[in-house]
């Protein structure tokens, strides 16, 4: 009996066709993007975010004050170490992911954010995706994020996440 190892190029889906003598299964195949964000249009405090063809966030807008903008909320997808990277960026916008409990309450003092690896704390239920103004007097903003949050310490090449539809709304 050998061992067959499958490597997914890119996110979608497809089938297996497997045959042993005169016995054949298919089996669905379904690869998914390798970031774990999901986000989409939201609008709050000021500012507006719009998904782009290719998956990537266009932020618009001058933010209410510091330490407002824009989030996401959605289910935690995976446990263990994830880092965020984000090879383009607004200046004056601080992207991170803060991990939430059953009751929506932040984990810790603990969020990802910059390029440092984190361990999800033990009964992270949720994640809390978050643009937000950095500036003491947020300015106008106007330009594409690609943010991507991915499982392990390693960053790779940003992909589109498999969720861009997820309304987002006001983080004060």
């Amino acid at each position: 009996m050998g061992a067959l190892s499958i490597t997914g190029i890119k996110p979608g889906s497809t089938s297996l066709k497997l045959t042993a003598g005169k016995i054949t299964k298919t089996v669905p195949i379904t690869v998914l993007s390798r970031n774990l964000l999901s986000y989409g249009p939201a609008e709050g405090n000021g500012l507006t975010a719009t998904v782009n063809t290719d998956g990537s966030l266009h932020v618009t807008g001058t933010a209410a004050r510091q330490w407002a903008g824009l989030a996401w909320t959605f289910p935690c997808p995976v446990q263990g170490t994830v880092i965020l990277r984000s090879p383009t960026f607004i200046a004056g916008l601080t992207a991170s992911v803060k991990f939430l409990d059953a009751k929506g309450h932040q984990l810790g003092g603990q969020a990802v954010s910059g390029s440092n690896a984190v361990a999800i704390p033990a009964g992270t239920v949720s994640l809390r995706f978050e643009i937000l103004s950095n500036e003491a007097t947020p300015t106008a903003k106007d330009g594409d994020l690609r943010v991507q949050l991915e499982s392990g310490d390693t960053a790779h090449e940003w992909m589109r996440p498999d969720n861009t539809s997820l309304k987002g709304g006001a983080m004060n």
